[in-house]
């Protein structure tokens, strides 16, 4: 099977960074002219009113939902799950972003919540810093963080473009495995997890070829990879589940509407619980990115593994 490389060396036409989505933009076409034409003919009072909506919405996306981190649970099955895995709990922190407004107390807050929920191992799904200067508070963060089957992290495209070096460096000062292209074997129980990390979609060179290459019998694969549009090549690779980040969910949905704007590489699978062929995917919601929420609260997650004969 053809491993799976970076699109810098498969694509010759450049892609754009963000997709805005159709819809939002005919939304707010109409929206602006119903706006207008509210204003003209309803006279000052409604002008007023829609200039305090507008302002009160405005308020809420910046300043409240960023800061509203979530811890949610998931309790994801799956057939012929081995009895040793049965009730693994994974704890996920993606896309901290550390520099951003916010950022420190939603990781601080996000770990707290982990921590509470006793996972057995710990994933780190990318996009730790924001700015390179945010990299020497990285220690204040990751150093609280403990599971009995360990620490695991991926880089994202924001650690490549921030000092990927000098992030692996503290990862490792903190006993964080660094899992680019490669795997690791945790056993639990007597069942044996094959645990992949693959390298950043977009600036990186993910292989799952090399990162499975040499891989030991197990019973279980998980893939931890920052870009989820990566899942339609795991699943053909055999993976049981793969979590993601990178999207932020679009930072602003609607019902209706959907995500404002997706990263490039997560324009297939934007937020939430996906079945790609006979693979579950997660996409994190992450905790950080720019402070701008709506519909899209930040979030940290715990996952519970159990068995289903159905």
């Amino acid at each position: 099977m053809a491993s799976i490389i970076s699109s810098r060396q498969t694509t010759t036409k450049p892609q754009p960074r963000l997709r805005y989505s159709p819809r939002w933009i005919g939304a707010g076409l109409v929206s602006g002219i119903l706006a207008g034409a509210a204003g003209l003919y309803g006279g000052p009072l409604i002008a007023a009113t829609l200039a305090g909506v507008g302002a009160v919405g405005a308020g809420y996306a910046l300043a409240v939902e960023p800061r509203r981190i979530q811890l949610h649970l998931h309790d994801l099955h799956f057939r012929d799950l081995p009895a040793g895995l049965e009730g693994l709990r994974i704890g996920q922190l993606s896309d901290l972003h550390l520099g951003h407004r916010y950022s420190f107390t939603n990781a601080q807050r996000a770990i707290d919540l982990l921590l509470a929920a006793q996972p057995d191992l710990i994933v780190l799904t990318g996009d730790l810093v924001q700015t390179r200067s945010a990299i020497a508070r990285l220690p204040d963060v990751v150093s609280r963080l403990h599971a009995p089957l360990g620490i695991y992290a991926v880089p994202g495209n924001h650690d490549y473009w921030e000092g990927m070096p000098h992030i692996a460096d503290i990862l490792r000062e903190h006993r964080i495995q660094l899992l680019i292209n490669r795997h690791r074997v945790i056993e639990r129980n007597g069942a044996r997890l094959l645990l992949v990390g693959v390298d950043d979609h977009w600036d990186g060179r993910p292989d799952l070829a090399l990162a499975l290459g040499g891989a030991p019998k197990h019973d279980f694969r998980l893939l931890l990879a920052h870009c989820p549009d990566i899942a339609d090549e795991a699943a053909a690779y055999g993976f049981h589940l793969q979590l993601s980040g990178h999207t932020h969910g679009g930072h602003v949905r609607a019902p209706g509407l959907g995500p404002l704007c997706l990263p490039r590489h997560g324009w297939r699978y934007d937020m939430g619980h996906f079945q790609v062929g006979a693979m579950q995917l997660f996409v994190s919601r992450g905790i950080g990115g720019i402070p701008l929420r709506f519909g899209c609260p930040p979030e940290v997650n715990l996952f519970r593994l159990y068995r289903t004969d159905a």
